[in-house]
Protein backbone atom coordinates (compact mmCIF):
# COMPACT_ATOMS: atom_id res chain seq x y z
CA UNK A 1 0.00 0.00 0.00
CA UNK A 2 1.20 3.47 -0.95
CA UNK A 3 2.45 5.57 2.04
CA UNK A 4 1.44 2.95 4.34
CA UNK A 5 3.34 4.58 7.92
CA UNK A 6 4.56 1.64 9.84
CA UNK A 7 3.48 1.57 13.55
CA UNK A 8 4.60 1.27 16.78
CA UNK A 9 2.44 0.21 19.12
CA UNK A 10 4.72 0.15 22.03
CA UNK A 11 6.09 4.08 21.38
CA UNK A 12 3.00 5.53 23.55
CA UNK A 13 -0.53 4.64 24.69
CA UNK A 14 -1.72 6.75 22.23
CA UNK A 15 0.30 4.71 19.38
CA UNK A 16 -1.42 1.35 20.54
CA UNK A 17 -4.54 2.57 20.99
CA UNK A 18 -3.68 3.81 17.30
CA UNK A 19 -2.40 0.49 15.87
CA UNK A 20 -5.45 -1.87 17.60
CA UNK A 21 -7.48 0.67 15.38
CA UNK A 22 -6.16 0.04 12.39
CA UNK A 23 -5.94 -3.66 13.33
CA UNK A 24 -9.05 -4.20 13.90
CA UNK A 25 -10.05 -2.33 10.96
CA UNK A 26 -7.82 -4.18 8.29
CA UNK A 27 -9.92 -7.46 10.49
CA UNK A 28 -13.29 -6.77 8.93
CA UNK A 29 -11.61 -5.11 5.80
CA UNK A 30 -12.64 -1.77 6.00
CA UNK A 31 -10.57 1.56 4.36
CA UNK A 32 -9.97 4.48 6.58
CA UNK A 33 -13.26 6.05 4.25
CA UNK A 34 -15.34 3.44 5.47
CA UNK A 35 -14.79 3.49 9.32
CA UNK A 36 -14.85 7.33 8.78
CA UNK A 37 -18.38 7.10 7.62
CA UNK A 38 -19.15 4.97 10.51
CA UNK A 39 -17.47 7.42 13.18
CA UNK A 40 -18.95 10.47 11.37
CA UNK A 41 -15.59 12.05 10.80
CA UNK A 42 -13.45 12.09 7.89
CA UNK A 43 -10.31 9.57 6.71
CA UNK A 44 -7.62 11.96 7.53
CA UNK A 45 -8.97 11.98 11.12
CA UNK A 46 -9.15 8.31 11.24
CA UNK A 47 -5.37 8.15 9.52
CA UNK A 48 -4.14 10.96 12.60
CA UNK A 49 -5.31 8.80 15.11
CA UNK A 50 -3.86 5.44 13.78
CA UNK A 51 -0.57 7.10 13.46
CA UNK A 52 -0.83 8.72 16.85
CA UNK A 53 -0.19 11.78 15.62
CA UNK A 54 -3.99 13.33 17.04
CA UNK A 55 -4.98 11.77 20.37
CA UNK A 56 -8.71 9.74 20.19
CA UNK A 57 -11.44 11.55 22.15
CA UNK A 58 -13.85 10.08 24.50
CA UNK A 59 -16.91 10.59 21.66
CA UNK A 60 -14.28 8.96 19.31
CA UNK A 61 -13.67 6.01 21.36
CA UNK A 62 -17.32 5.63 21.86
CA UNK A 63 -18.23 5.49 18.48
CA UNK A 64 -15.46 3.23 17.79
CA UNK A 65 -16.64 0.43 20.06
CA UNK A 66 -19.97 1.03 18.77
CA UNK A 67 -18.25 0.44 15.02
CA UNK A 68 -16.36 -2.99 16.38
CA UNK A 69 -19.06 -4.31 19.00
CA UNK A 70 -16.81 -3.54 22.10
CA UNK A 71 -18.89 -1.00 24.05
CA UNK A 72 -18.47 -2.34 27.47
CA UNK A 73 -16.31 -5.05 27.27
CA UNK A 74 -12.91 -5.02 29.08
CA UNK A 75 -11.38 -4.18 25.87
CA UNK A 76 -13.25 -1.22 24.43
CA UNK A 77 -11.95 1.69 23.35
CA UNK A 78 -13.64 3.96 26.06
CA UNK A 79 -11.73 2.19 28.63
CA UNK A 80 -8.79 2.64 26.72
CA UNK A 81 -9.05 6.25 25.93
CA UNK A 82 -9.45 6.71 30.06
CA UNK A 83 -6.44 5.09 30.55
CA UNK A 84 -4.78 7.05 27.95
CA UNK A 85 -5.71 10.41 29.50
CA UNK A 86 -5.52 9.12 33.61
CA UNK A 87 -2.71 7.51 33.51
CA UNK A 88 -1.41 8.57 36.69
CA UNK A 89 -4.08 6.68 38.08
CA UNK A 90 -4.02 3.39 39.47
CA UNK A 91 -4.65 0.36 37.44
CA UNK A 92 -8.51 -0.49 36.77
CA UNK A 93 -10.05 2.76 38.04
CA UNK A 94 -10.43 4.60 34.82
CA UNK A 95 -12.80 1.54 34.19
CA UNK A 96 -14.23 1.58 36.96
CA UNK A 97 -15.16 5.22 36.26
CA UNK A 98 -16.53 4.03 33.20
CA UNK A 99 -18.92 1.97 34.65
CA UNK A 100 -19.48 4.20 37.84
CA UNK A 101 -21.17 6.80 35.61
CA UNK A 102 -23.64 4.30 34.45
CA UNK A 103 -24.44 2.53 37.72
CA UNK A 104 -28.00 1.83 39.34
CA UNK A 105 -26.07 1.27 42.80
CA UNK A 106 -22.88 2.56 44.18
CA UNK A 107 -21.53 1.66 47.13
CA UNK A 108 -18.11 3.19 48.95
CA UNK A 109 -16.01 2.52 51.60
CA UNK A 110 -12.99 4.59 51.92
CA UNK A 111 -10.36 4.93 54.72
CA UNK A 112 -8.67 8.04 55.39
CA UNK A 113 -9.92 10.95 52.88
CA UNK A 114 -13.50 11.51 51.41
CA UNK A 115 -14.08 9.96 48.92
CA UNK A 116 -14.20 11.91 45.24
CA UNK A 117 -17.30 11.57 44.80
CA UNK A 118 -17.98 13.61 48.05
CA UNK A 119 -14.98 15.90 47.94
CA UNK A 120 -15.44 19.56 47.48
CA UNK A 121 -13.24 21.36 45.56
CA UNK A 122 -10.91 22.90 47.33
CA UNK A 123 -10.78 19.23 49.18
CA UNK A 124 -9.65 17.74 45.94
CA UNK A 125 -7.11 20.46 44.87
CA UNK A 126 -5.38 20.11 48.71
CA UNK A 127 -5.28 16.27 47.97
CA UNK A 128 -3.84 16.58 44.11
CA UNK A 129 -1.44 19.53 44.84
CA UNK A 130 -0.37 17.38 47.75
CA UNK A 131 0.71 14.51 45.91
CA UNK A 132 2.52 17.13 43.21
CA UNK A 133 4.95 18.51 46.43
CA UNK A 134 5.25 14.93 47.41
CA UNK A 135 6.66 14.48 43.42
CA UNK A 136 4.28 11.61 43.23
CA UNK A 137 2.39 13.37 39.79
CA UNK A 138 2.83 16.08 37.89
CA UNK A 139 0.81 19.46 38.45
CA UNK A 140 -0.83 18.44 34.69
CA UNK A 141 -1.97 15.20 36.36
CA UNK A 142 -3.21 17.29 39.41
CA UNK A 143 -5.66 19.07 37.23
CA UNK A 144 -7.07 16.05 35.48
CA UNK A 145 -7.22 14.67 38.75
CA UNK A 146 -9.28 17.57 40.25
CA UNK A 147 -11.13 17.39 36.91
CA UNK A 148 -12.06 14.14 37.33
CA UNK A 149 -13.65 14.51 40.27
CA UNK A 150 -15.79 17.21 38.99
CA UNK A 151 -16.64 15.25 35.74
CA UNK A 152 -17.44 12.09 38.37
CA UNK A 153 -19.92 13.93 40.53
CA UNK A 154 -21.57 15.54 37.14
CA UNK A 155 -22.26 12.12 35.72
CA UNK A 156 -24.13 11.21 38.68
CA UNK A 157 -26.87 14.57 38.01
CA UNK A 158 -28.77 12.03 35.85
CA UNK A 159 -32.44 10.80 35.88
CA UNK A 160 -32.87 8.44 37.93
CA UNK A 161 -29.81 9.13 39.69
CA UNK A 162 -28.07 6.19 41.52
CA UNK A 163 -28.70 4.95 44.61
CA UNK A 164 -25.58 5.76 46.88
CA UNK A 165 -24.00 4.26 49.94
CA UNK A 166 -21.26 6.12 51.91
CA UNK A 167 -19.46 4.38 54.36
CA UNK A 168 -16.61 6.14 55.59
CA UNK A 169 -13.72 5.25 58.17
CA UNK A 170 -13.91 7.52 61.37
CA UNK A 171 -10.46 8.86 60.18
CA UNK A 172 -12.17 10.16 56.85
CA UNK A 173 -13.77 13.11 59.06
CA UNK A 174 -11.59 13.39 61.62
CA UNK A 175 -8.22 13.71 59.07
CA UNK A 176 -7.29 17.24 58.70
CA UNK A 177 -6.83 18.90 55.03
CA UNK A 178 -6.43 21.90 53.74
CA UNK A 179 -7.20 23.64 57.27
CA UNK A 180 -9.72 24.66 58.96
CA UNK A 181 -12.15 26.13 55.99
CA UNK A 182 -11.27 23.84 53.63
CA UNK A 183 -12.45 20.70 56.50
CA UNK A 184 -15.67 23.12 57.58
CA UNK A 185 -16.62 23.18 54.52
CA UNK A 186 -16.01 19.27 53.33
CA UNK A 187 -18.05 18.41 56.43
CA UNK A 188 -20.63 20.64 54.98
CA UNK A 189 -20.84 18.76 51.53
CA UNK A 190 -21.28 15.58 53.83
CA UNK A 191 -23.90 16.58 55.62
CA UNK A 192 -25.86 18.27 52.73
CA UNK A 193 -25.12 15.26 50.74
CA UNK A 194 -26.67 12.76 53.23
CA UNK A 195 -29.84 14.93 53.23
CA UNK A 196 -30.59 13.97 49.25
CA UNK A 197 -33.33 11.28 48.81
CA UNK A 198 -31.01 8.80 47.19
CA UNK A 199 -28.21 8.57 49.52
CA UNK A 200 -27.26 6.93 52.68
CA UNK A 201 -24.41 8.27 54.69
CA UNK A 202 -22.58 6.63 57.61
CA UNK A 203 -19.47 6.78 59.14
CA UNK A 204 -17.46 3.15 61.01
CA UNK A 205 -16.46 4.72 64.05
CA UNK A 206 -12.88 3.78 66.11
CA UNK A 207 -14.41 1.54 68.42
CA UNK A 208 -15.98 -0.78 65.68
CA UNK A 209 -12.71 -2.44 66.04
CA UNK A 210 -12.57 -5.96 64.64
CA UNK A 211 -16.15 -5.95 63.83
CA UNK A 212 -14.73 -3.63 60.31
CA UNK A 213 -14.83 -5.98 57.89
CA UNK A 214 -12.95 -4.00 55.85
CA UNK A 215 -9.18 -2.37 56.35
CA UNK A 216 -8.74 -0.43 52.87
CA UNK A 217 -11.00 1.36 49.84
CA UNK A 218 -13.68 -0.43 48.16
CA UNK A 219 -16.42 0.28 45.81
CA UNK A 220 -19.28 -1.90 44.70
CA UNK A 221 -21.46 -0.93 41.49
CA UNK A 222 -24.59 -2.54 40.57
CA UNK A 223 -25.10 -2.31 36.82
CA UNK A 224 -28.58 -1.12 35.43
CA UNK A 225 -28.76 -5.34 34.53
CA UNK A 226 -27.88 -5.99 38.47
CA UNK A 227 -24.38 -6.87 37.17
CA UNK A 228 -22.18 -7.13 39.76
CA UNK A 229 -18.30 -5.32 39.76
CA UNK A 230 -15.91 -3.93 42.74
CA UNK A 231 -13.56 -2.43 42.75
CA UNK A 232 -10.73 -2.56 45.28
CA UNK A 233 -7.52 -0.24 46.10
CA UNK A 234 -4.35 -0.43 47.77
CA UNK A 235 -1.32 2.60 48.10
CA UNK A 236 0.36 1.24 44.63
CA UNK A 237 -2.56 -0.94 42.80
CA UNK A 238 -6.37 -0.90 42.14
CA UNK A 239 -8.22 -3.67 40.78
CA UNK A 240 -11.55 -4.56 39.18
CA UNK A 241 -13.30 -7.25 39.54
CA UNK A 242 -16.38 -8.81 37.45
CA UNK A 243 -16.95 -12.10 39.01
CA UNK A 244 -19.99 -12.55 40.93
CA UNK A 245 -18.66 -15.40 42.69
CA UNK A 246 -16.04 -13.11 43.93
CA UNK A 247 -18.15 -9.86 44.34
CA UNK A 248 -20.94 -11.22 46.79
CA UNK A 249 -18.79 -11.86 49.14
CA UNK A 250 -17.75 -8.20 49.23
CA UNK A 251 -21.11 -6.98 49.14
CA UNK A 252 -22.48 -9.27 52.14
CA UNK A 253 -19.21 -7.91 54.28
CA UNK A 254 -20.45 -4.53 53.04
CA UNK A 255 -24.49 -5.24 54.28
CA UNK A 256 -22.86 -6.38 57.56
CA UNK A 257 -20.41 -3.03 57.98
CA UNK A 258 -23.63 -1.06 57.34
CA UNK A 259 -25.71 -3.12 59.96
CA UNK A 260 -22.91 -2.73 62.59
CA UNK A 261 -22.41 1.34 61.94
CA UNK A 262 -24.51 4.06 63.92
CA UNK A 263 -27.53 4.97 61.55
CA UNK A 264 -27.00 8.08 59.29
CA UNK A 265 -28.82 10.09 62.02
CA UNK A 266 -26.29 9.06 64.01
CA UNK A 267 -23.39 9.40 61.79
CA UNK A 268 -24.92 13.19 60.71
CA UNK A 269 -24.71 14.03 64.47
CA UNK A 270 -21.00 13.27 65.00
CA UNK A 271 -20.19 15.13 61.52
CA UNK A 272 -22.00 18.12 62.60
CA UNK A 273 -19.97 18.08 66.09
CA UNK A 274 -17.05 18.13 64.35
CA UNK A 275 -18.23 20.59 62.08
CA UNK A 276 -18.57 22.67 64.57
CA UNK A 277 -15.47 22.05 66.63
CA UNK A 278 -17.17 19.66 69.59
CA UNK A 279 -15.25 16.36 69.87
Amino acid sequence: MVNRKELNPGGSPEAAYGARLRRLREVRGWTQEALAGFLGCTSQHVSAVETARKPPTLPFSRKADLAFGTAGSADSFEREWREIRHGSLLEGFPEYVGHEGRAAEIRLYEVGVIPGLLQTPEYASVLANSAVKRGAITTDQADERVTLVAERQAALLRTPPPLVFVMLDESCIRRPIGGAAVMEAQLARLIEYAELPNTVVQVAPFDMGERRPFDLPLYVLTLPDRQLMAYTESAQRGHLERESTSVLPILTAYHQLQAEAPSQAASVALISRLRKGTP
